[in-house]
């Protein structure tokens, strides 16, 4: 089948991005901070305001570098905010938010929710759901697939897990996280490796490396380098031995490509 241009992702940094597909706009886990507690972005421009204008937002868990509350505060009245369920509970500012026009609909493995005709199913990740540093309260950590004139996988925060290929289900464009914001990798994280082996069983006709290279603890320029710098770059060369018929976008900040696919 001959391929077409059926989605644009554009890529801000960290996790954050707009998926645009059949007209509809969504954008992850979104984070427009210069700083972040002991974090700050070392690379990148923060998004312009063309960036928080989305139909609905993905988030992924609570962890305060994918679940910002000022970043959502953004988002204009109307716009539909997908969380994990039980986020309220854990996060009671959300319902705040949820009180000044934001649509919010708590989400679980398996639930699907239609967005202006484009079907968004949450999917599972293996990673801590929690609101740190403490968090009583638990919620599932999601993966997203868009589903319109492409599908779309958004992993969130996961490590590889048994099944992971059945439970994201057949797709077109995958976006991974290859790196972290500090020098080492803690428990249910993909590096670039690992996110290669994903790859591999995912088996897209696209790829888009995320979640490396943005923000990074202060003060710790000089602690493993690399770790900024080399995930993107990693993962595009163990795709190329893993997986060697995807197509991978190594994209720079506010960069954007239309992956070519079948369908």
């Amino acid at each position: 089948m001959e391929g077409r241009r059926a989605v644009e992702v554009t890529w801000w940094g960290h996790a954050t991005c707009t998926v645009e597909d059949s007209g509809v706009r969504f954008l992850t886990d979104p984070l427009f901070a210069r700083r972040l507690a002991h974090l700050r972005r070392r690379r990148g421009a923060l998004p312009p305001a063309r960036a928080a204008v989305a139909e609905a937002v993905l988030v992924s868990h609570l962890h305060a570098d994918h679940l910002h509350l000022p970043s959502l505060a953004r988002l204009a009245p109307g716009t539909r905010l997908l969380v994990p369920r039980g986020a309220p509970r854990a996060v009671p500012a959300l319902r705040r938010l949820d009180g000044r026009g934001l649509r919010l609909t708590e989400m679980g493995p398996g639930d699907e929710v239609s967005v202006e005709g484009v079907t968004v199913r949450a999917v599972p990740a293996l990673h801590d759901g929690r609101r740190l540093p403490v968090g009583p309260h638990r919620s599932p950590a999601l993966g997203y697939v868009v589903e319109g004139e492409a599908r779309t996988y958004f992993a969130g925060d996961t490590g590889l897990f048994d099944g992971m290929a059945e439970a994201v289900g057949p797709v077109d464009v995958a976006l991974l996280p290859v790196g972290g914001w500090g020098p080492y990798l803690g428990h249910g994280h993909l590096d670039a490796g690992r996110a290669a082996r994903a790859l591999a069983a995912l088996s897209p006709a696209a790829a888009v490396p995320v979640h490396y290279g943005t923000y990074w603890p202060i003060g710790m320029d000089g602690v493993r380098p690399h770790e900024f710098h080399s995930p993107g770059d990693e993962f595009v060369r163990h795709a190329a031995r893993l997986a060697p018929k995807v197509v991978v976008h190594l994209l720079g900040h506010g960069e954007r490509v239309r992956p070519e696919v079948a369908r």
